[in-house]
């Protein structure tokens, strides 16, 4: 780029502009251009991108090359979220998510599911240090439980997806908690210990807000004894529901706890649940396909429609819950994701490429002043690589590497950086529609961003803690008094 000009500040943020106003436009406009209006926004947004990076001597061959390495840093999320499609078409075919909300619907009590949704999807991604997995193994569940009380999808998703950030950020399992403690520089337990002074208060209120939230809830939890119970006959119908059945998430949650690497446990998995198919569940296979291998084949890869009849009317609107048991899932499911995904990453190449995110995070650094100011530019930092950059690993990299020496020259110890690398890049990445956690969810769960962010407490509540906490000054270690002491 050595014959290009500098970009200005207001040429940086201009197709940032643009992005938004188009994607505010399409909240009023649902689908102004169709299924794929966020993929098309996307794409325009890069042309008119790559244009100004034209008019300011940036090579064509320059950001194509910038767009291309984007698009290839993503090759294992693209296999992971294909092999997710395949667990949850094998998944339901095999048992193992109904049998989930079999139980969940006999033996949770509606009047404490919200709450419970938000610790026991915790404690999963604690042990498997993975918000992917909790997601699409026990969320998926939830959120058809949830329907089944009556309890709106995007309410049972934000508590799926606040625990699962939880577990996600205190798990010494976790990608991301590793990454931000080495780009800071800091011993890992102690970037841990240092996070719980902002998250489980963050966790505290979170739990008080759902716990409110479900004492409100009496309009939707209105399906009596009698409702359930058929539910719970429809499923013991076509399927074969037995404990024995959750094996197959075991096996993932143990390999996760091994540090398998997430390709190989969700292969397994999936392998698995096709062998359980065979075993348990030869009546649905026979409802899908005349041929077995090719019900199976259709599992993995397509959309799952396994017929679902109903005898009594009156249950017709009751059974519009667990819809989704017998119709989504297979790798097919998850192309929509995928394509928003890269399209995604066309935008944060081109940005690159034409210099537009140096130069805005560079004018975010001049603000930081003060501890305050630092910590507040690097808050501002990650929420700008997630919305347009849509790669938390990038949120915690790209800001991690510009801020590290500014947080010495404060004479802040590194896990403050760490800790609000974490607190405003790892979460906030769930609650962008086109970034890969915001999309990724999305295709999991069948929630859009839109619908469950103001349940998604955890994760917008997180990087307003650490804010509050830099403001006031509470825990904010310095390297003198480190040292002193």
């Amino acid at each position: 780029m050595s014959n290009s000009k500098e970009i200005s500040l207001n040429t940086s943020v201009f197709p940032i502009i643009l992005l938004v106003s188009m994607l505010v436009y399409n909240i009023f406009n649902n689908e102004w251009l169709g299924t794929y209006t966020f993929h098309f926004i996307l794409l325009i947004t890069s042309v008119i991108v790559s244009i100004i990076g034209l008019i300011n001597k940036v090579t064509l061959s320059q950001i194509l090359i910038k767009i291309y390495n984007s698009v290839k840093s993503i090759k294992t999320p693209i296999i992971i979220l294909l092999l997710v499609g395949a667990l949850a078409g094998t998944w339901k075919v095999s048992g193992v998510i109904p049998a989930m909300v079999y139980y969940g619907i006999n033996f949770i009590d509606p009047s404490i599911f919200l709450p419970l949704t938000l610790l026991v999807t915790a404690i999963v991604s604690l042990t498997a240090g993975s918000s992917y997995i909790t997601s699409a193994t026990i969320g998926v569940a939830l959120v058809s439980v949830g329907n089944a009380f009556g309890i709106s999808p995007s309410m049972t998703a934000g508590a799926v997806i606040s625990g699962a950030y939880f577990g996600d950020k205190m798990s010494p399992l976790s990608d991301t908690t590793n990454l931000a403690s080495a780009i800071s520089g800091t011993d890992l337990y102690t970037h841990i210990k240092y996070m719980m002074y902002t998250t489980f208060p963050t966790f505290i209120i979170t739990f008080v807000v759902f716990c409110i939230i479900t004492l409100n809830l009496s309009s939707y939890t209105s399906n009596d004894a009698n409702e359930i119970s058929v539910i719970s006959e429809i499923l013991k119908e076509d399927f074969y529901i037995s404990p024995i059945l959750f094996a197959i998430p075991a096996s993932v949650l143990i390999l996760a706890y091994f540090k398998v690497k997430p390709v190989i446990a969700l292969s397994i998995g999936v392998l698995f649940a096709v062998i359980f198919s065979v075993i348990f569940q030869t009546n649905i296979l026979d409802q899908i396909d005349i041929s077995t291998s090719n019900a199976i084949l259709s599992s993995v890869f397509t959309y799952t429609e396994i017929p679902l009849e109903v005898s009594i009317n009156e249950n017709t609107k009751l059974l519009e819950g667990i819809t989704d048991l017998y119709t989504r899932g297979g790798m097919e499911s998850m192309l929509w994701v995928i394509l928003l995904t890269t399209c995604a990453m066309i935008f944060g190449g081109a940005m690159e490429a034409i210099g537009a995110l140096n130069k805005i995070t560079n004018e975010l650094l001049k603000l930081a002043d003060s501890a305050f100011g630092l910590i507040a530019s690097t808050v501002a930092s990650c929420l700008g690589v997630n919305l347009f950059a849509s790669d938390q690993y990038l949120a915690i990299i790209i800001p991690g590497k510009m801020f590290k020496n500014a947080y010495k020259e404060n004479d802040l110890s590194p896990e403050n950086l760490s800790r609000t690398l974490e607190d405003s890049g790892t979460v906030t990445s769930a609650l962008i529609p086109w970034n890969t956690c915001g999309a990724y969810h999305y295709g999991v769960l069948g929630v859009s961003v839109v619908d469950y962010f103001i349940y998604a407490v955890f994760n917008w509540l997180s990087p307003i803690m650490t804010l509050i906490y830099a403001g006031v000054g509470i825990k904010l270690r310095s390297i003198s008094r480190q040292t002193n002491h």
